[in-house]
C-alpha cells in the first residue's frame, strides 16, 4: 500500500501500522493530496484485520505538522478551493480502530487539531503545541474549539484561541492536552510500546469504546456507528435474525419461539 502515496509514508510491523506525514522541507503541512491520501490510507486500515492500532508521527525531528497548505487548489470559494481537512478529521475520528498521535516536533494551527483529533497523544519533551489562527488570519470553529474544550476545558480553550500561547510538551501533558511526554531520543520506542500495549485489549472492545465517545459529538452518525457498525453485526448472527430471515423467505409466520434467550 505504501508505493500509492506521493505524501505520507505508510509501514505496517505487526499489529502497529504508521502513517507519516512526509512534507518535512514544508513543516509536514497537509495539502489537498496528503489530506485525501491520509483519508484513502485510513479507509483501508479499515478494511483490514491486521492493524490494532494506527500510529501518526511527522517526518524529520522538527515538524509534526504546521497546518495546511492551499496551493495548487482551484481559486474559487466553493468545494474545490476548500482543503479537504474535514475527511482527513473524519477519517480518524470514524476509524474503529484506536489512532496515537506521535508527536515529533511542532504541531502547530491544524497541526495541533490533527493531533487532538487522534484517540491519545505521545510527544517528545522538545514538542511544541499552538494554535494560532487568530493572530495570522484563520480560524478552526469545528473540531479544534470542540475537541479542545473537551481536553481542557472551556476558559483555557478560549485562552489558547484567543491569546496563541506556545506550549511546552510538559505544559500540554499538565493541562491535559496529551497524554505522554518523553524524552526525545525515546520518542520512536515509547510509541511503540504504547501502541503496543493497546493493541493487546479486545479489538471489539476498543471499537466500541471509542464510537461511544464519539457519539457525543456525531449525532445521528455517531450513535450510528455504535448500533449499526457494532450492535448490527452481532443481531444478524442471532437465532432471532435467522428466524425471521429464513421465515420471510419461506413466506411463512416467523416462530418467536426460537428467537433464542
Amino acid at each position: 500500500m505504501s508505493n500509492e502515496f506521493t505524501q505520507i509514508l505508510f509501514e505496517e510491523d505487526g499489529p502497529v501500522a504508521t502513517i507519516t506525514l512526509n512534507r518535512p522541507d514544508n513543516g509536514n503541512m497537509f495539502t489537498e493530496t496528503m489530506c485525501h491520501e491520509i483519508r484513502d490510507c485510513i479507509e483501508q486500515i479499515r478494511r483490514e484485520t491486521r492493524t490494532r492500532v494506527v500510529v501518526l508521527t511527522g517526518a524529520g525531528d522538527r515538524f509534526f505538522c504546521i497546518g495546511g497548505q492551499k496551493d495548487g487548489m482551484e481559486d474559487t470559494k466553493l468545494y474545490a478551493g476548500t482543503l479537504p481537512t474535514l475527511e482527513m478529521y473524519e477519517a480518524i475520528d470514524r476509524l474503529q480502530k484506536p489512532v496515537v498521535a506521535s508527536v515529533n516536533g511542532f504541531a502547530v494551527g491544524g497541526g495541533n487539531v490533527l493531533q487532538m483529533v487522534c484517540d491519545v497523544t505521545i510527544a517528545r519533551e522538545s514538542a511544541v503545541f499552538r494554535q494560532v489562527g487568530p493572530m495570522m488570519g484563520s480560524f478552526d470553529a469545528g473540531y479544534g474549539t470542540w475537541y479542545l474544550e473537551d481536553l481542557v476545558g472551556k476558559k483555557r480553550a478560549k485562552e489558547i484561541w484567543y491569546c496563541n500561547p506556545k506550549m511546552s510538551a510538559a505544559y500540554a501533558q499538565e493541562i491535559g492536552l496529551i497524554n505522554r511526554v518523553v524524552p526525545d531520543d525515546e520518542l520512536a520506542q515509547k510509541t511503540r510500546e504504547f501502541a503496543l500495549e493497546i493493541a493487546d485489549r479486545g479489538a471489539f472492545a476498543l471499537a466500541s469504546i471509542k464510537g461511544a465517545f464519539n457519539a457525543r459529538h456525531g449525532g445521528v452518525a455517531g450513535l450510528s456507528r455504535v448500533t449499526h457498525d457494532l450492535l448490527l453485526s452481532q443481531y444478524l448472527g442471532s437465532d432471532e435474525s435467522k428466524e425471521l430471515n429464513e421465515s420471510f423467505n419461506d413466506r411463512r409466520k416467523p416462530d418467536p419461539s426460537k428467537f433464542g434467550h
